[in-house]
C-alpha cells in the first residue's frame, strides 16, 4: 500500500495536483493524506486582530482548515466515485511548512509527496522560497510535481536527464522502474552537454550500469547539445511528447538549470508536463 501526502492550500493548482494523483494512482491501493498546513500571520477573526493569543489564533485556523478539508473530501467523492483502492486522512498542522511536511513523512512513512505549481512563474520562484519549491529541495522524499496546465493523460514516454554521475546509486531509481513496471511506459535518458564531448570513463561505466538496471524495459539514449539546458529540454519534450519528466534532486547541475528557470519565454514544460523529483 502506497502513502501518498496531498499538501493543499484549497487553490486551483492543488486540486489540479490532487486530481493527477488520483487519475495516476486508479489502480493502486493508496492511503492519501490531504494536508493543511496554518499560517499564523495576518488572521482576522470577526474583524479584530488576534495578535495577542496564539491559541485563538490557531484554534480559529484549524476549525476553518478542518471544515475546508472536509468539503475537499466531498468534492473528492463526487469526481471520483469513492474508488475502493482508495482511503483519504486529513491532517491540519500550525506550523513552518517544511518542517510540517518533513514531520508527516516521517510519522506516515510517505511514499510520494504530490504537489501543484503555477507553471513557470511559479518556478521562478523557487530560489526565493515557493512552497512547492521548497518541498524538493529540503525535504528527502521522492516528490511528483504537478503543473498547473498539467492534466493526467496515460504515461506512455519518461524523460530522466542525466550527466551519468550515479554510478552505484541505481536504486534512488526505483520509484521510475515502479512507474515503467505499472504503465508500460518508455524512459527515453537524455543526456545534454553544452559543447560535444565525449563521455568520461566515469560515466561510460555509469552509462553501462544504467543500461543493465534498464535491461528488462522499454528504455533508450539520447544525447543533444545545446548551450542552454532547458532549450534541449523543451525540444526533446516536443519532439517525442513526453508525458513526465524524471530526475534525481541530488544531480544539482540538470537539476537547477532544468527547474529553477527563470526566463518564462519558450519554455513551455513548466506548466505542461510533470516533474519526479527523486530523492535518496
Amino acid at each position: 500500500m502506497k502513502a501518498i501526502l496531498l499538501p493543499t492550500d484549497f487553490s486551483d493548482n492543488s486540486w489540479n495536483a490532487i486530481e493527477y494523483a488520483l487519475n495516476f494512482y486508479e489502480h493502486s491501493t493508496c492511503n492519501f493524506y490531504l494536508l493543511h498546513v496554518n499560517r499564523l500571520n495576518n488572521v482576522v477573526v470577526d474583524n479584530y486582530f488576534y495578535d495577542n493569543t496564539q491559541e485563538i489564533i490557531i484554534d480559529v485556523n484549524v476549525e476553518n482548515a478542518k471544515k475546508q478539508l472536509k468539503e475537499l473530501q466531498q468534492k473528492i467523492a463526487l469526481n471520483f466515485n469513492n474508488n475502493k483502492n482508495h482511503k483519504f486522512y486529513t491532517l491540519t498542522d500550525s506550523n513552518f511548512f517544511i518542517e510540517s511536511i518533513r514531520q508527516h513523512v516521517e510519522e506516515k512513512k510517505i511514499d510520494v509527496i504530490v504537489m501543484g505549481t503555477k507553471g513557470a512563474s511559479g518556478f521562478t520562484g523557487f530560489i526565493t522560497g515557493s512552497n512547492t519549491g521548497d518541498v524538493i529541495t529540503k525535504v528527502k522524499c521522492t516528490t511528483l510535481v504537478v503543473p498547473e496546465n498539467a492534466k493526467f493523460k496515460k504515461i506512455e514516454e519518461i524523460a530522466f536527464p542525466t550527466d551519468f554521475s550515479l554510478c552505484n546509486e541505481l536504486q534512488i531509481l526505483e520509484p521510475i522502474i515502479a512507474i515503467l513496471e505499472e504503465k508500460k511506459a518508455s524512459l527515453r535518458v537524455l543526456n545534454i552537454s553544452k559543447k560535444v564531448t565525449v563521455l568520461n570513463e566515469d560515466q561510460r561505466k555509469s552509462k553501462e550500469l544504467l543500461e543493465d538496471y534498464l535491461y528488462n524495459y522499454k528504455h533508450s539514449f539520447h544525447f543533444l547539445t545545446n548551450k542552454k539546458v532547458e532549450d534541449a529540454v523543451q525540444c526533446f519534450v516536443n519532439s517525442r511528447n513526453i508525458d513526465m519528466i524524471a530526475m534525481v534532486a541530488k544531480n544539482l547541475n540538470y537539476f537547477q538549470q532544468i527547474l529553477f528557470h527563470t526566463k518564462v519565454a519558450e519554455i513551455s514544460y513548466h506548466t505542461d508536463v510533470p516533474f519526479l523529483v527523486l530523492h535518496e
